[in-house]
């Protein structure tokens, strides 16, 4: 961490520009979306910036996808343009016109061709011009997505306060947004176990990413929030360490004006749930192919609680479509993804508990929003999920990956139904107390001020 006195920004009213990989997608885009409105509601000049827009109805602008300009880029493009008539015609032309536009981009063809990272963005250096916006401060969350040019962190740093909001581990790493067990990520990387983890890498050069990154942190400024104490423990132990001004936990908050206690028999003729079942809840971007969720286990313990009861009770995946599965008396139904807030609210309101079965968090909204609805959680003690979730009080807390535990939980719920009422009531509390959106922002902009404020 940075010890020196850094020279105070004082630039004016606050004027904040948010970047993201997505305008829509997961949590950390619903945090995005989310602090956005709420800038933009409290009469402070907002713009979202992001790599992709994946929405029509979003205000997001999308990072100019610029091409090189020098005579090398130049004279590369124009050799491939001329070769374009003989592309299918003439073998090996082909390859050669994707070597000469990769070419064109210059020395950064020297870490493409290897494998690393990719951080040729010729765009991310204008954000501070881009639509004539002129930030005083930058609050970026995640950068993997290739659509950032990590490099320009110096520059940009020097200019205006820029904040990191981490919300995996990618920035500490030489690939992975999540190391599960492996901790190379405190020494260097290499050898990957498993270069496959999203982002991912066609070969492993996760030493050389390392390093790269820790030389572009080496000249950084940064002020760095994590939304859980987990992962700003990993923090202060990684490479991203000696860029830190200042740190500050701020955990995500939920929109209470929407995640709110609902009569569940009402919401379940709603929604066309029958009213008998008890019914448990899984939500996830994907649910099968997540790779940091853990629906493989969940399914696993839906088979032995089936084979150990016959009340009726129904789980809802909700994220990915797919044909009813029948266990005795227990079906899972697939509910497709769902992006309207209002009828996710309304499936967490429908439930009797949310079941959040992973492999790896930082601090899910998705359990935020259940205890929000006044429904309690069983979920995998992993990452900042301890953190939300006090176990047996507000919720249940199992061993990951450990599907013989959560078939004995989920048993526990069935026959103590009580016990889910008064953990619920509990939930919601906690939530008030400590995790509205609304208390999100004020800790937010509470920093901002703090930061361009002369000290």
């Amino acid at each position: 961490m940075k010890t020196d006195n850094q020279d105070p920004f004082t630039l004016g009213p606050l004027r904040i520009l948010q970047v993201n990989a997505y305008d829509e997608g997961g949590g950390a885009e619903q945090v995005v979306q989310n602090l956005h409105t709420q800038y933009q509601t409290l009469g402070y000049p907002a713009q979202l910036v992001v790599g992709e827009r994946r929405t029509q109805n979003s205000s997001a602008i999308a990072i100019p996808k610029k091409i090189q300009d020098n005579w090398w880029s130049r004279l590369c493009l124009g050799i491939k343009n001329q070769l374009l008539l003989l592309d299918t015609r003439v073998r090996g032309v082909a390859r050669l016109r994707k070597a000469l536009g990769d070419l064109a981009i210059g020395w950064d063809v020297v870490p493409r061709w290897r494998g690393m990272e990719e951080f040729h963005f010729p765009g991310t250096p204008g954000l501070l011009k881009l639509n004539d916006f002129a930030p005083t401060l930058i609050h970026a969350h995640n950068l993997h997505g290739n659509y950032f040019d990590l490099r320009a962190l110096k520059a940009l740093s020097v200019s205006v306060p820029v904040v990191l909001t981490l919300h995996d581990a990618w920035l500490l790493s030489g690939n992975c947004a999540h190391s599960f067990g492996c901790e190379r990520w405190k020494t260097g990387c290499g050898q990957c176990p498993d270069i496959h983890i999203y982002p991912g890498l066609a070969r492993d050069t996760t030493a050389l990413n390392w390093q790269r990154k820790k030389s572009i942190y080496t000249h950084s400024q940064l002020y760095i929030a994590t939304p859980s104490q987990w992962l700003m423990d990993k923090v202060e132990q990684s490479i991203l360490a000696p860029a830190i001004i200042e740190a500050r936990v701020i955990p995500n908050g939920v929109d209470t004006a929407i995640f709110k206690p609902a009569p569940r028999a009402q919401v379940r003729q709603t929604l066309g749930l029958p009213l008998e079942p008890t019914i448990f809840l899984f939500a996830a971007n994907g649910i099968r192919q997540n790779p940091f969720k853990d629906y493989e286990t969940l399914r696993e313990a839906i088979q032995t609680l089936a084979r150990n009861t016959t009340q009726a009770v129904l789980l809802l995946a909700l994220g990915e479509d797919g044909a009813d599965e029948v266990f005795g008396s227990v079906r899972i139904h697939y509910v497709g993804r769902i992006a309207d807030p209002q009828q996710v609210a309304a499936y967490f309101q429908a439930a009797n508990w949310y079941v959040h079965a992973s492999k790896a968090d930082t601090f899910p909204n998705s359990i935020l929003e259940a205890m929000a609805c006044a429904t309690p959680v069983i979920a995998s003690s992993v990452g900042g999920i301890p953190e939300q979730i006090q176990n047996e009080k507000t919720g249940l807390l199992v061993a990951p990956r450990d599907a013989a535990a959560l078939a004995e939980a989920l048993q526990r719920i069935l026959t103590q139904p009580e016990m889910g009422v008064a953990m619920g009531a509990a939930a919601l509390e906690r939530v008030q107390a400590l995790y509205t959106l609304e208390k999100q922002v004020q800790a937010y902009l509470d920093w901002f001020t703090a930061i361009q404020k002369p000290r």
